[in-house]
């Protein structure tokens, strides 16, 4: 385990207070959840009739879908590096 400190952050997410630990920054910590609850908000503006538990999978889908696409476009640019390289 890391011997970094864990810093204790309070924040807001779609209206209800959330406690994280982590050893990022608060700063950090509080800039992900504003990205959280901004995407929450974005899919709930579209689909107002979804309850909070269904509102958080798709909001937990889509992140992980752009991370995914963020991946394989690293994936593919590093790729690309190392040809250039030999």
């Amino acid at each position: 385990m890391s011997n970094k400190p864990k810093n204790r952050t309070t924040v807001d997410i779609y209206g209800q207070a959330y406690v994280i630990m982590g050893s990022e920054s608060p700063s950090h910590i509080r800039h992900v959840a504003s990205l959280v609850d901004d995407k929450m908000r974005e899919i709930s503006s579209k689909n107002p009739n979804l309850d909070a538990s269904k509102l958080a999978v798709l909001t937990a889908v889509n992140a992980v879908n752009d991370y995914l696409r963020m991946k394989d476009q690293l994936d593919r640019l590093q790729t690309e590096l190392l040809k250039e390289k030999d």
